[in-house]
């Protein structure tokens, strides 16, 4: 084989997985947020579940984005991880669609579909309105492209007739148990180690398509992708959170199985597909003409496809029933991380190596962002319990108060801490994700997550403020505030605290149905408070009810109150997409 011939090869192989790659991210674009939604309705029994990963996977023609966005779901509680994995075995099935096209590509001379596909596309994709439609008939022209171009290729290396090849294959006995495990074996490592099981089963098409690689040999590749995808997913998997790794062993055990029991019954199992496409498995190559065994060998491409989905239908037909054992299975395998909630800088939803479509990840910054807003409000409640600490008169007298003061003053400082490192931490994930191309939907969403953890920080920059003017009076020489004072002061953080709900009402549901006046009622009713209470603050300085240090820093409490309900306004701003 020239070295012309092998990079015709390589490129090949390279514009089927570009191609692959752009119509699945055109996909998403046109019909993320839809199906998300289908994701999140249908899932009411394990059929449904099952059927909607199918169809879902089908639609995008990508297996990890449906794993994604279920994987997601359960985090959100939207969906039981009994749920998700009925959807990660209909997205096993969903998947084998991609084989049926590559075998058609392999088959037939579709280049005129391809040349028609980029005319359109690069049309629409200019007229600017369309062009997500646009961009996916580009992806589908290079990867009808790719396939044409291995087709050629494989004619061109005319492996059928290449001794060195047929000797190869012919060292391997087709009737050993070993040689199906070695087969299966170099499947899953090959899988692997090109991250791409459209890839190889291109390759394996090719071998089978011209005669080299006898079709038991193929079958076995075939098993072995199956197996090396979900090394890949576990393994990138690894740095997520449990729910997610617990999704990925999940779709490890259900192909890991599969592989199992086939190979009991492997060779009638080939047979009947083989039988169902018309494909002749006793057919010699040295018993009929060349060109009757090249039109029986053609027929390999469609074997591989059908195997491939009757392989996926059958394991979830079986698995299915046992959902449940397999989610206990699952959760016994995995356990949840023991960490203290305060010294957990890990993001819960965010991670780097297992979101592999840019338009779901928005989707899982999107949950961190509101797991980020709940700690804030979860921040100003112990600045609040601080407060209560710091008004007893004996507070200092009892050690126990004083260890009790100092250890939630400690954790307000480790949460301020926390919330600068998620502040970084999503930013720097949302920049990555803003690389790569995206609808405007989606980079409109960006800028405001981007704004709106800048806001949530400030929320808790506001807070450690409040807590560290609590500490200095606590510990200081000041005299205590009085009633009165403590009771406006309670007063404007009750206020606080609503502002801080209403937000997070927000960022937990659906912008559709906020009433955002709410918030601007509250932060008026916070405005006004603040006012009178500094006018109040004056007249009580000057009619000698406390002295002017005392006043300063209750004004710097209220004051500071009042901030923060700037910065949750510019939160509920940023999300409803206001200015």
């Amino acid at each position: 084989m020239s070295i012309w011939i092998f990079f015709k090869l390589l490129g090949s192989l390279a514009l089927l997985m570009f191609g692959m790659k752009g119509m699945s991210e055109a996909l998403q674009k046109m019909a993320g947020p839809q199906l998300r939604h289908v994701l999140g309705a249908m899932t009411t029994n394990r059929f449904t579940g099952m059927l909607t990963g199918m169809l879902v996977t089908a639609s995008v023609q990508s297996s990890t984005a449906t794993t994604v966005m279920t994987v997601s779901f359960v985090n959100a509680g939207l969906l039981t991880l009994a749920q998700a994995i009925s959807v990660i075995m209909g997205a096993n099935i969903g998947t084998t669609l991609t084989a049926w096209i590559m075998s058609a590509g392999m088959s037939f001379d579709i280049s005129i579909v391809s040349y028609i596909g980029f005319f359109l596309g690069i049309i629409l994709i200019y007229m600017k309105k369309h062009r997500y439609v646009g961009d996916f008939l580009f992806g589908l022209g290079l990867l009808l492209l790719g396939l044409t171009t291995l087709r050629l290729t494989g004619n061109e290396m005319d492996l059928g007739h290449n001794e060195t090849v047929l000797n190869f294959f012919a060292s391997f006995d087709p009737k050993s148990f070993l040689t199906t495990l070695v087969f299966l074996l170099l499947g899953g490592v090959l899988t692997f180690c090109v991250q791409s099981s459209a890839a190889v089963m291109a390759i394996t098409m090719i071998l089978c398509s011209s005669g080299a690689l006898p079709i038991y040999q193929g079958i076995a590749l075939v098993m072995g992708e199956n197996i090396g995808t979900t090394v890949t997913s576990n393994l990138a998997a690894l740095s997520a959170n449990t729910q997610a790794r617990r999704a990925a062993l999940a779709h490890m055990f259900f192909n890991v199985f599969g592989v199992i029991w086939i190979l009991f019954v492997f060779r009638p199992f080939v047979d009947m597909v083989c039988g169902w496409v018309g494909y002749d498995v006793n057919m010699m190559k040295d018993a009929v003409s060349s060109e009757a065994f090249l039109a029986n060998a053609s027929k390999l491409t469609f074997v591989l496809a059908a195997f491939h989905t009757t392989f996926n239908v059958a394991n979830t037909m079986i698995l299915i029933w046992f959902i449940p054992q397999i989610e206990r299975f699952v959760c016994w395998v995995i356990k949840p991380k023991k960490v203290d909630e305060e010294e957990d800088f890990r993001l819960h939803f965010i991670t780097a190596g297992f979101m592999k479509t840019p338009e779901l990840s928005v989707l899982e910054a999107q949950k961190e962002i509101r797991s980020f807003s709940d700690r804030m409000q979860r921040m100003f409640g112990m600045v609040t319990e601080l407060l209560t600490l710091s008004s007893s008169e004996s507070a200092k007298k009892k050690g126990g108060s004083e260890t009790e003061f100092n250890k939630l003053y400690s954790r307000i400082e480790k949460y301020e801490g926390i919330s600068d490192n998620m502040e970084l931490e999503i930013a720097k994930y949302l920049d990555t994700v803003s690389d790569a191309h995206l609808s405007d939907d989606t980079k409109a969403k960006i800028r405001a997550m981007l704004r709106e953890i800048s806001e949530l920080e400030s929320i808790g920059d506001a807070c450690f403020n409040m807590a560290r003017t609590i500490n200095r009076k606590y510990n200081g020489k000041q005299d205590h505030f009085t009633e009165r004072q403590y009771e406006h002061i309670h007063q404007m953080m009750g206020l606080t605290d609503q502002s801080l709900t209403e937000m997070n009402r927000l960022m937990g549901g659906r912008k559709e149905t906020y009433d955002v006046n709410r918030t601007f009622n509250i932060e008026n009713e916070i405005n006004n408070y603040r006012n009178q209470l500094k006018a109040q603050n004056i007249a009580d300085i000057n009619n000698h009810e406390y002295t002017y240090a005392v006043g300063t820093i209750y004004m710097d409490l209220i004051n500071e109150c009042e901030k923060l309900g700037d910065y949750v306004v510019n939160v509920v701003e940023a999300r409803m997409g206001i200015r």
